[in-house]
């Protein structure tokens, strides 16, 4: 498995994986959407990150996650927003691996905290995350303007 930043190149595998995404979580979103952050993942001038794990040419799942300051900490924490792996690929330790993968790039730039979300009901998503860290007890609120 490799896993790499998100390149042009790589637009038609991320989106298949996209589309698996937004169909697990019963999603529909405006193609406008999908095209805006296509286009913030392969800018290098965002914030906004796209990693993917490949297995030769097939793209086996990608993380999607922008840095951001903080008043907790005197630095950089970063935001997993979007963590997916293909049904075909999981069991197989591609999750694991981004979240790895992101932890060892935020300690090469000296972020301080990694953090995400998850549906409360998404059980295999939660054994994963819970090898990591224990979930700190907050819930989140989402006011639309």
């Amino acid at each position: 498995m490799d896993i790499r930043t998100a390149t042009a190149a790589d637009e038609a595998e991320w989106r298949r994986l996209w589309a698996g995404f937004l169909g697990f979580y019963g999603v529909t979103l405006d193609p406008g959407v999908t095209k805006a952050t296509w286009a913030r993942c392969i800018d290098p001038g965002h914030v906004m990150t796209c990693r993917i794990a490949f297995a030769g040419d097939t793209a086996l799942g990608f993380a999607i996650h922008h840095p951001h300051c903080s008043t907790w900490v005197a630095g950089d924490d970063v935001y997993l927003e979007d963590l997916f792996v293909a049904p075909e690929a999981r069991g197989r330790g591609v999750g694991r691996a981004l979240i790895e993968d992101l932890i060892a790039i935020g300690r090469a730039r000296g972020w301080h905290r990694l953090y995400w979300n998850t549906d409360r009901g998404n059980a295999a998503a939660r054994r994963l995350y819970d090898r990591f860290c224990a979930e700190d007890g907050h819930i989140r609120y989402r006011l639309r303007l």
